[in-house]
């Protein structure tokens, strides 16, 4: 279990993200078109995760439009904002902002937030998903992780780029 707070209140996750240099587990998320996806979907090319609680919320679409401005220089990379909204809250969300250069999956009917370590185990955002980046190269080994500490906190975009 990990750790984060949420405005300065402590909740665990039901375990850690995968660590640098191991080979991510596989997931399943659903698309805004109700399809599923999986990382062998993505095989061949970088990955960044961006995953949080809701797209409802500020910190969580700030993140959203800051990676998709930076995907737009990406060649190469793919990314995919998770979340365990509906898919019709991303797409709406999607569409009403111009957010074009990302993907975005929800794990509303996977085990991904278990697999990944990273779903909320307690707290009032339980079942949610912790905030946190995920980098994945080519063949799916994680080249970069990164929970962020205060759910409220935006991730470190440089840091999971320069990753790239």
């Amino acid at each position: 279990m990990a750790q984060v707070t949420l405005k300065g209140n402590p909740f665990e996750t039901v375990g850690t993200l995968p660590a640098v240099g191991s080979q991510a587990p596989d997931f399943k998320l659903v698309k805004t078109d109700l399809s599923e996806t999986t990382l062998a979907d993505y095989q061949g090319a970088k990955l960044v995760l961006n995953i949080f609680p809701s797209i409802d919320t500020p910190t969580c679409a700030t993140s959203v439009r800051k990676f998709n401005e930076s995907a737009a220089a990406l060649k190469g990379v793919n990314v995919i904002c998770v979340s365990a909204d509906l898919p019709f809250a991303a797409a709406r969300f999607c569409g009403a902002e111009g957010i074009d250069n990302v993907d975005t999956g929800s794990s509303f009917r996977s085990a991904f937030g278990a697999d990944y370590g990273l779903a909320f185990a307690n707290g009032p955002l339980a079942g949610l998903l912790s905030r946190s980046v995920v980098v994945l190269d080519e063949s799916g080994k994680v080249l970069y992780s990164e929970q962020v500490a205060e759910t409220a906190d935006e991730p470190n975009y440089e840091a999971a780029l320069a990753s790239l």
